[in-house]
């Protein structure tokens, strides 16, 4: 047996002279086992896992997304057209009411029934001239899906032809309901009270007309008001902005 240094590592060799046999104890019993290479044993579940959905699953799964959503986005849509234009034209009237407060001067919003138009127009004395606003240069068309079927100031109601609603310098408005309906029938109406300034929305027609809770007090001043900025003119209306028949 010889015994040698390599590197730091201490080795053992064995030489292959015959020798005595010699009885070994069990403690000193080693075996080497040869080395063998490891075998991944992934099962076919793995091997599904580790590669995601396969191609037909993901097609079943859009078919079925697109079924669902050709069922579900027509019915959204349209009540989104019509409940957006409802909340445009409140805001629009929310805007008209501030502006008019804020220069001093009366503004009039122009609905026309027949051709499902809206524009503004500011109103001096007895004249009416175009806003300074390039954006209402020209009128606003309603979606092609939505109509302007009624539109009532006071108790007077139109059901055709251009209505003008005024906002006055103090902030108040003219009582007006207006009803908007589309394809499908369905309907939102827009209220507004002269006397506090709210603004209803439903999808049902008014019970009672807001103008009847404005005490004759409130009416007379809304008249005056209304007589002093704008002529008295704002049912019949101005020829429309360029760009209308």
């Amino acid at each position: 047996m010889g015994i040698f240094h390599w590197h730091g590592i201490r080795r053992f060799t064995i030489s292959h002279q015959p020798s005595a046999p010699q009885e070994q104890s069990p403690a000193s019993d080693f075996h080497v086992l040869p080395s063998t290479p490891q075998v991944s044993r992934f099962t076919r579940q793995d091997l599904r896992s580790s590669s995601g959905f396969t191609l037909l699953e993901m097609l079943i799964a859009l078919f079925l997304l697109g079924g669902v959503l050709a069922v579900i986005l027509p019915r959204i849509s349209f009540e989104e057209d019509l409940r957006s234009t409802g909340r445009k034209l409140v805001g629009l009237l929310r805007t008209f009411q501030g502006q008019a407060a804020a220069d001093q001067t009366p503004l009039r919003l122009y609905l026309d029934l027949d051709q499902g138009l809206y524009w503004m127009m500011v109103v001096e004395e007895k004249e009416e001239r175009l806003p300074l606003d390039p954006a209402w240069k020209l009128p606003r068309p309603l979606p092609e899906s939505i109509r302007l079927t009624e539109v009532s100031i006071g108790q007077d109601k139109r059901m055709s032809g251009r209505v003008g609603v005024t906002f006055f310098p103090n902030g108040r408005i003219e009582p007006v309901t207006m009803y908007l309906i589309d394809d499908k029938s369905n309907l939102l109406g827009i209220a507004v009270d002269s006397l506090t300034g709210a603004i209803r929305v439903s999808n049902e027609r008014f019970d009672l007309p807001l103008n009847r809770l404005i005490p004759d007090r409130v009416k007379i001043l809304l008249k005056a008001s209304a007589q002093a900025g704008t002529g008295g003119a704002a049912r019949g209306g101005p020829p429309p902005p360029r760009g209308v028949q």
